[in-house]
């Protein structure tokens, strides 16, 4: 088990990216807290998984990813209680597709809070920790769109292309302290989302996919835990393409 003694916090972690994301940590031997905005959901979350693992330390935090201070009293909790935080996955985030000429200052700043506010909230609460010991894993949710854009909602790619900036600054500024930091850049994958999206709208979608399918969430969650352990010990500020070369 790869990750085994390990303790990890997901954001974003009770559903999509973030639920296959903490199971797959489960699986490799971590302790893992998930984020979720609010108790029933995380409650929910927890509650499945301790029936998958009923050995596994889980457990469900709700705070706010918007407020600093919010986010630090909860991180540092975890640490106090786990004696340790060695992996942050900075997964919540909110995407939307308003077209330019129907957005509002207060539908841009929304994806911003949470897509690129929170991602720095959560890191520097992380990163206050893990230089403590030394050492630690981030690893950020970007997309695709960072890097083709996207015909609409303009606030998404723009708040994904501020990850990859922050992921590679970031890498930079924390490697000497012993601290890596990655993101993986999904394509679209099949979350509850996208099963709702009508099949005549996802063929060509998957036409376009050289791989011929949508990405699983556990593609995704494989790469975190990849990037996550000590077979990544050489691999810090890369953004991670996970998307079956579907490049726009």
């Amino acid at each position: 088990m790869v990750l085994k003694d390990k303790v990890a916090i997901v954001t974003g972690g009770s559903r999509g990216i973030g639920f296959a994301t903490v199971r797959a940590f489960l699986q490799e031997g971590a302790s893992v807290v998930l984020c979720a905005s609010r108790q029933e959901t995380a409650d929910k979350a927890v509650a499945q998984l301790k029936e998958e693992f009923p050995e596994a330390r889980v457990e469900g935090i709700w705070p706010n990813l918007s407020s600093f201070e919010d986010v630090k009293a909860a991180f540092d909790r975890v640490a106090e209680q786990y004696g340790s935080l060695d992996i942050l996955v900075n997964n919540a985030g909110v995407s939307e597709s308003t077209p330019f000429s129907g957005y509002t200052e207060e539908t841009f700043d929304k994806v911003m809070d949470l897509n690129v506010k929170g991602t720095f909230n959560c890191s520097k609460a992380a990163a206050d920790i893990m230089e403590k010991k030394g050492s630690g894993v981030i690893l950020n949710t970007s997309s695709m769109v960072s890097i083709s854009g996207q015909p609409s909602g303009v606030a998404y790619p723009t708040s994904k292309f501020a990850v990859n900036g922050f992921t590679l600054s970031l890498a930079r500024e924390l490697g000497p302290k012993g601290i890596r930091v990655n993101a993986v850049a999904p394509g679209i994958t099949e979350t509850d989302m996208m099963k709702a999206v009508p099949k005549e709208v996802i063929d060509p979608m998957i036409a376009r996919i050289p791989l011929r399918r949508l990405g699983q969430p556990e593609d995704i969650a494989n790469a975190f835990v990849f990037l996550a352990s000590e077979k990544a010990s050489y691999i810090s500020g890369v953004v991670l393409s996970v998307d079956g070369l579907m490049r726009a």
